[in-house]
């Protein structure tokens, strides 16, 4: 099943309405490390983990996912 997409002005308004939900950083260990680029409070599960650890995850909360 696909995700639906959001544009990156959709999800800035999302933060600037400080809309309830949790941003889902699924980057691999490497191009995390590698990156400048971290969203602070961003929850950390590697795609290759998050069938395993999506229990984690508040089911009430909206889940933006963000990879590069």
């Amino acid at each position: 099943m696909d995700a639906p997409r959001i544009t990156k002005e959709e999800f800035k308004r999302k933060i600037d309405a400080r809309e309830y939900l949790t941003i889902l950083d699924v980057r691999n260990p490497f191009d995390y490390a590698a990156s400048d680029k971290k969203i602070p409070g961003a929850v950390r599960i590697p795609l290759k983990e998050l069938e395993s650890r999506v229990g984690e995850l508040d089911k009430a909360k909206e889940v933006v996912a963000y990879c590069t």
